[in-house]
């Protein structure tokens, strides 16, 4: 008969649940992943299995001491902290496409013109939820799926449970990295912008030098033609761009981990 003391039962759950706390938070807050889309036991499932590959396959030796315990409690949160950040740094990837297309959208006059996100469940523009699903089908073109599994896997090398886990200076260098994330949401669409803002001002020097003349009843559908035009215009080098926006996210994520 197979003898199982309490101390290698501890030792088998805890070599399983510092792991499963780490992946089922990335799961929930990473992006294409933990959309709202995928139902909540379909996530728990793909955290549950993913959690079982990953523990034999990254070799990981479960931290001395026992689970309910100020020191297991430490490493639980530890866990979940860092699956919440890597998790994070790259859904605010997405918020660059959805930030760009909000700024877009008002520039074209279809700031009004909005629609529920299946992924937050938030009311978003329509040029903004457009650019977000790009992002999506762009993130998978570009294997960002496997690369966030991938991300997964050796951030339990480059930051085992029981280490130290995220630092005061991960977490300065993150917020330091969202606000470049925004100027770079702006200059993703700058060129849209710059364009839009000029057929805005000669509306304005129109409307301004004939005010006989009703300007708004034909610039705003003229408005609305010419801005899906740029966007048709920029689509060539859309690809490129999005591809340095997700590069610079996993860039960030492994640096999270690397930092002392």
């Amino acid at each position: 008969m197979l003898a199982v003391t309490e101390t290698q039962l501890m030792t088998w759950l805890a070599a399983f649940l510092w792991p499963f706390l780490r992946v089922s938070v990335f799961v929930v807050t990473a992006p294409v992943l933990g959309t709202r889309a995928l139902p909540a036991r379909v996530r728990l499932i793909f955290a549950v299995g993913l959690t079982i590959i990953l523990v034999p396959l990254g070799g990981m030796v479960a931290p001395a001491g026992p689970i309910l315990s100020p020191t297991g409690l430490v490493i639980a949160v530890q866990q979940v902290l860092i699956g919440a950040t890597l998790g994070l740094v790259l859904r605010a990837i997405f918020l660059v496409f959805e930030f760009s297309g909000q700024i877009v959208a008002q520039q074209m006059g279809l700031g009004f013109a909005a629609m529920v996100d299946p992924a937050s469940g938030a009311q978003v523009p329509v040029v903004s939820q457009l650019y977000a699903t790009l992002g999506i089908l762009m993130f998978l073109a570009f294997n960002g799926h496997l690369q966030l599994i991938e991300l997964l896997v050796n951030s339990f090398t480059l930051m085992p449970p029981g280490t130290n886990g995220i630092t005061r200076a991960a977490l300065a260098f993150v917020i330091d990295w969202i606000g470049q994330l925004l100027a770079m949401g702006i200059s993703l669409m700058l060129p849209a912008i710059a364009a839009l803002l000029i057929v805005n001002l000669v509306f304005g020097v129109i409307a301004r030098s004939a005010p006989q003349f009703n300007i708004f009843s034909i610039g705003f559908p003229i408005l609305i033609l010419f801005g899906i035009a740029v966007l048709l215009m920029m689509s060539g080098i859309l690809a490129d761009q999005m591809e340095a926006v997700f590069t610079a996210g996993f860039t960030t994520a492994y640096e999270v981990l690397r930092r002392p």
